[in-house]
């Protein structure tokens, strides 16, 4: 039976400054869940009778009207769980700060604001083996449930830091390839690409702000193919899938 604490402290976590506070995030459904106890031991785990606990794991049973009190889905999904978050993912650690990528691709994200676009893009990263992504500290938390959940579990193979996105930059050697979508970019179909760099995709109302496009040395431009009027722009999680698609397909 969960109690009240217990309801009040979970739907607490909804806000960053809670999660931020408690060290530990919301994950929801079989196929999340299942994800994230393959890398983290879990705070607490609370599951419908039904749900089929993996080894080692107990959870709190819970009705599913109680479940669906503590979810924060319009469709609950058998179980919650809660799990600490990533030391690397706070701003004021000392481990937040990445390595020079030099052998493969990261993904960085200037601004990104939409909690399903964060989290598709985590998928993204996942689906095209790019283990790292270097977040501003302006981006969106990626350990909202709405992310993780969008995630479909990919949050726990995908690094994800959170830091002073210009100042890193600047922490690159002159000619580390550092590429970003612009509307007056060169077409990614007929440029080179390396196989090992940054790719920095932007806000989705505002695309890269000014302080990181100037650490741009690689502008790339996703060209649009129909004859007439036509969208503005591309959806920030599509554009970088497309992106990414072509980086892994040379």
């Amino acid at each position: 039976m969960i109690s009240k604490n217990q309801l009040k402290y979970i739907r607490q976590l909804e806000q960053k400054k809670y999660r931020r506070r408690e060290g530990v995030f919301v994950a929801e459904g079989t196929k999340v869940v299942g994800d994230l106890l393959q890398r983290y031991r879990p705070e607490a785990v609370f599951a419908t009778a039904d749900w089929q606990a993996p080894a080692g794991i107990t959870p709190q049973l819970v009705t599913d009207d109680e479940l669906r009190r503590i979810s924060f889905l319009q469709h609950p999904q058998q179980v919650l769980a809660l799990f600490p978050l990533p030391v690397n993912c706070k701003p004021s650690t000392v481990n937040c700060k990445p390595s020079t990528p030099n052998s493969d691709l990261s993904l960085a994200l200037d601004g990104v604001q939409d909690p399903g676009n964060l989290g598709t893009i985590i998928r993204i990263a996942d689906w095209f083996g790019i283990s790292t992504i270097i977040c501003s500290e302006d981006t969106v938390d990626a350990w909202n449930p709405k992310v993780v959940q969008a995630t479909m579990g990919s949050i726990a193979r995908v690094n994800i830091i959170y830091l002073n996105l210009p100042d890193f930059l600047d922490t690159l050697p002159a000619d580390f390839p550092v590429y970003g979508t612009f509307l007056d970019g060169d077409n990614i179909y007929t440029q080179e690409l390396t196989p090992n760099g940054l790719i920095i995709m932007g806000n989705e109302g505002n695309g890269i702000s000014e302080a990181v496009r100037s650490k741009v040395n690689r502008r790339l431009l996703i060209p649009d193919f129909h004859q007439g009027p036509t969208a503005d722009s591309l959806n920030v999680a599509i554009a970088t899938a497309i992106t990414c698609s072509e980086f892994r397909r040379r």
